[in-house]
C-alpha cells in the first residue's frame, strides 16, 4: 500500500508561490493508514481537506492574529500557508476518510478498501 508526496508548489499565472510542508506521519495497520500532519498555528477554519480522485490535498492558513495596536517587528515564518499533496493507492478507500483536528495536529485515519483487507477464512470440518 502506498501514499506518495507529490510536488507542494502552488502554480498561478506567472508566479509560483512556495508554501511551508508540514511534517506528516503515515502509519499502517492492517484496516488503513493513518496521517498525523503537524500544522501549528492553523485554526480548523482555516484548515481544508480535499480529495479528488485518488489525489488529497491538505492546505492550512496561519492564524497570527495579534492585538489591536501591536505589530510584528520580528517573524520567523515567512510563509503563512501550509500545503501537503499526496497520491492515495488504489488499495485506499478515499471515500471513508475521516479527519481529527486537535492542538494543531491532524489526524487522518484513511481505511483499507474492502478488496484490500485481509480477511479470516474459517475452515469447515465434515
Amino acid at each position: 500500500m502506498t501514499i506518495a508526496t507529490e510536488v507542494n508548489k502552488v502554480a498561478e499565472p506567472q508566479r509560483e508561490e512556495s508554501l511551508l510542508l508540514p511534517p506528516v506521519d503515515v502509519l499502517e495497520d492492517a484496516e488503513g493508514i493513518t496521517l498525523f500532519a503537524d500544522l501549528p498555528g492553523v485554526p480548523k477554519d482555516r484548515l481544508h481537506l480535499q480529495v479528488e480522485d485518488q489525489t488529497l490535498t491538505i492546505e492550512g492558513e496561519l492564524g497570527l492574529d495579534l492585538p489591536e495596536g501591536m505589530e510584528a517587528v520580528h517573524a520567523e515564518v515567512a510563509q503563512p500557508r501550509f500545503r501537503r499533496v499526496f497520491t492515495l493507492s488504489r488499495e485506499l478507500n478515499s471515500e471513508g476518510i475521516s479527519a481529527d483536528f486537535h492542538q494543531g495536529v491532524l489526524k487522518l485515519r484513511i481505511p483499507k478498501a474492502a478488496h484490500a483487507q485481509s480477511r479470516k477464512i474459517s475452515i469447515q470440518v465434515h
